[in-house]
């Protein structure tokens, strides 16, 4: 899988440029705050429909200059070949409305983009899937499973939705309390019958996925870590204990299996309903959950250093690499490694990490690597290089820094 084309218009600093690829390595190379980033960020962001930069759409948009009116959204196009297969696939980001996606220039639900780009993306905010709270990790796990499983993204939206709407209800049960008011729990009951399915449903993808990952983030964590350690990665149920209530304890059952989580956690929500009113939140389910980490039985969040959490975080990233390559999204399909990014990577690690991690990566059949200068790159690389320059009137425009490299185009066809 690699991405030959890519068209983006109004996006992050870019007003209008369209770039063609070739499989291999592509090094964008230019000094920092010039966009080479926001590049790859696109390809990132069409695979997952995630940022490794912001959570929110908006900063996706090219901001304008002074006295130039504001882009209405931006546009990611790209032509990704699988195999004999090609496919445009491009996404339109709105400013405060929902995005719209076109497969093949046909209009579908953006949900269906998914799984057509498989993209990872290393960068050095990965550092916080280490030193960052649980949401950065439950995102990581998130954004690999709806590349894995397309289907995945749709039950978490209708679960991100379901949700909002049980913590709002309690939220007024609060209100009404306190006011002296009536609390009717029937409502409360209709929501949990749809919040407890759809909880289900994400525990029994992302034990699936942390097993997927388990072996290829330890063998990736033995080539990048400087001195050799045992990672281990666990996944961390919230039915445990709340308020003093302990949930695990009484459900009695083994929660590493869908079906009996379902049965804890419909056990737990009784249990802690109370608190929940109190609180006007949800405190249980997979929204609270944890991707555990531990180098030598100890936890790597608080006890590793830079270097060790910095070689975790790579070796997260590549080990999801590993596994994205061994879920076809066609039957019939073989196996298509997905485009492997790297945003300034290689600064960090000395030359005989950037070797190691190097040979790692062979298998990818596109890389793309950013850097500010050429020092920084392992000096076996073997790649095409892409000037990246930050033009006041152009925005950001990309030129090829060898002779025979591709040809920028003027659109994708």
């Amino acid at each position: 899988m690699y991405v030959s084309h890519l068209a983006l218009d109004d996006f992050r600093s870019y007003r209008h440029q369209v770039i063609e690829f070739e499989p291999g390595t592509t090094v964008l190379l230019g000094p920092n705050g010039q966009g080479k980033t926001n590049l790859v960020e696109a390809i990132g962001y069409l695979a997952s429909f995630s940022s490794h930069r912001v959570a929110a759409d908006t900063a996706l948009v090219r901001f304008p200059a002074p006295g130039e009116e504001p882009p209405a959204g931006a546009v990611i196009r790209a032509k990704v070949k699988t195999g004999d297969r090609d496919r445009i696939l491009e996404l339109e980001i709105i400013r405060g409305r929902a995005n719209r996606a076109r497969l093949n220039r046909t209009q579908v639900p953006p949900r269906e983009l998914l799984g057509n780009l498989k993209a990872v993306v290393f960068a050095p905010e990965d550092l916080d899937l280490v030193k960052g709270d649980p949401a950065g990790r439950r995102r990581f796990l998130d954004e690999i499973a709806q590349q894995m499983w397309p289907v995945y993204a749709a039950i978490k939206s209708d679960f991100d939705r379901v949700s909002r709407q049980r913590s709002a209800l309690l939220k007024q049960m609060r209100k009404d309390r306190r006011a002296g008011r009536h609390v009717d729990f029937t409502g409360l009951s209709i929501w949990n019958d749809q919040f407890v399915p759809l909880a289900r449903q994400i525990l029994a993808y992302r034990l699936r996925l942390v097993d997927l990952l388990r072996q290829p983030v330890k063998d990736a964590h033995d080539i990048v870590a400087d001195q050799a350690r045992d990672l281990e990665l666990a996944y961390e149920h919230s039915l445990q204990e709340v308020d003093g209530i302990d949930i695990e304890g009484v459900a009695r059952l083994s929660l590493d299996d869908p079906d009996a989580y379902e049965v804890a956690l419909r056990t737990g929500l009784d249990l802690v309903a109370e608190s929940e009113i109190a609180r006007g939140v949800n405190l249980i389910g997979p929204h609270r959950d944890e991707l555990a980490m531990t180098l030598d039985c100890m936890p790597v969040k608080g006890y590793a250093s830079h270097g060790e959490s910095w070689s975790v975080a790579l070796a997260l990233r590549l080990g999801s690499f590993e596994a994205l390559i061994e879920e076809p999204r066609f039957e019939g399909d073989l196996p298509q490694t997905p485009v492997l990014i790297l945003d300034d990577v290689f600064s960090e690690l000395d030359g005989n990490r950037r070797e190691a991690v190097l040979d790692t990566i062979t298998k990818a059949e596109q890389i793309f690597i950013t850097a500010a200068v050429g020092t920084d790159l392992p000096e076996s690389l073997d790649a095409r290089t892409i000037l990246v320059k930050l033009d006041k009137d152009l925005g950001t425009v990309c030129t090829d820094g060898v002779a025979e490299g591709p040809e920028v185009v003027d659109e994708v066809d």
